[in-house]
């Protein structure tokens, strides 16, 4: 007769125990799963991240859904990396009605700006290919998470200093792969100009017709200019990117003869089980594959 009684407790105590554990986590939201993939690092255990865009998909013209909606109002933080690569946010926070302002993870950075026709010029959004870039990030999303709970100010700093340190090794392993290479054989091309930072960092030259943002397209002058600027570098490998439309980079390396590289991951991670699954990892690939590519 005690058996209903005594199980009955057993679940008041589990239900108690999930809510405190749901109460201690963090409920973080990031714009896209590169972002994502740096909040788990620096939060641990302390934070539970979703990321509105999908593995594989494309940061620039992502189409928000009635679940992203959801997400922004469940939201205890939002991470932005700024710098106009999510403009679809806007849209999306006002549907959401939410009054919590997202981080922009990108605050501090030194930008580089690209030319985006015209004389006009543009600030190249992709900050997290030079690793240098996301140890600012780390900076900006450990104060947020601290701001949000301060309780865990400890656990926080420990879990972001431990990814400093490996966003460090990182930066000096990519540094050392690349050293293989010869400096007047470091061009390449790609779908757009997603690589700025890497060039100023690491020295290889990217080559591209669309611009910053695959929302642009690239007109038939461009296109006849780049094939040129190909051929007189001698440019000899193309790279497909993981979350663009790979049709007009193909038509470009047919008209100049370049062979095919490989593919690149430079703003969204792959699913769980490919080969850029995390930030870290992206980083490696890209250089591998770059290195690889070129040596041949």
């Amino acid at each position: 007769m005690y058996k209903p009684l005594f199980t009955y407790l057993i679940l008041i105590g589990l239900t108690f125990v999930i809510k405190s554990a749901s109460a201690n986590t963090i409920n973080a939201v990031t714009s896209f799963g590169i972002l994502a993939d740096v909040v788990k690092n620096v939060g641990g255990k302390h934070v539970k991240v979703t990321s509105i865009v999908p593995p594989n998909g494309d940061p620039h013209s992502y189409e928000p859904s009635p679940g992203d909606v959801k997400l922004i109002k469940s939201a205890d933080v939002i991470f932005l990396s700024g710098m106009g690569l999510e403009n679809w946010f806007q849209r999306l926070a006002k549907a959401a009605g939410t009054s919590t302002a997202p981080i922009a993870v990108s605050k501090g950075i030194e930008t580089y700006s690209v030319t985006a026709g015209y004389g006009q010029f543009r600030t190249d959004p992709h900050v997290w290919n030079d690793v240098d870039n996301v140890q600012v990030w780390v900076n900006n999303i450990e104060a947020a998470l601290i701001e949000v709970r301060p309780d865990l100010t400890n656990e926080i700093q420990q879990a972001a200093q431990a990814y400093r340190e490996k966003l460090t090794a990182l930066d000096a392993n990519i540094h050392a792969k690349l050293t293989s290479l010869p400096t007047d054989k470091r061009d390449i091309l790609t779908s757009h100009d997603a690589f700025s930072y890497y060039t100023k960092a690491y020295g290889v030259r990217f080559l591209s017709p669309q611009g910053v943002s695959t929302e642009t397209e690239a007109s038939a002058a461009t296109i006849a200019k780049l094939i040129d600027q190909i051929k007189q570098l001698g440019v000899t490998r193309y790279f497909l990117e993981n979350s663009n439309n790979t049709r007009l980079v193909k038509q470009i390396a047919n008209a100049t003869g370049a062979k095919p590289g490989g593919r690149l991951y430079p703003e969204s991670l792959s699913e769980e089980n490919g080969p850029a699954a995390t930030y870290i990892k992206l980083m490696q690939y890209n250089t591998q594959q770059i290195v690889t590519a070129l040596s041949e």
